[in-house]
């Protein structure tokens, strides 16, 4: 069986616009708006 990969959408921060392929990016959905903040912006939404 060969190994078959999926191909993911790259995400982008919707803060500081880094992408997926360069830091882990986290979806979330706020005021019926999916949004993508990066793991390096995730401090500032959770702490204003």
């Amino acid at each position: 069986m060969a190994d078959v990969k999926k191909e993911v959408p790259e995400l982008e921060c919707s803060n500081c616009g880094t992408t997926s392929e360069l830091t882990p990016v986290i979806t979330y959905v706020h005021q019926g708006e999916e949004k993508h903040v990066c793991t390096r912006c995730l401090p500032a939404l959770i702490h204003g």
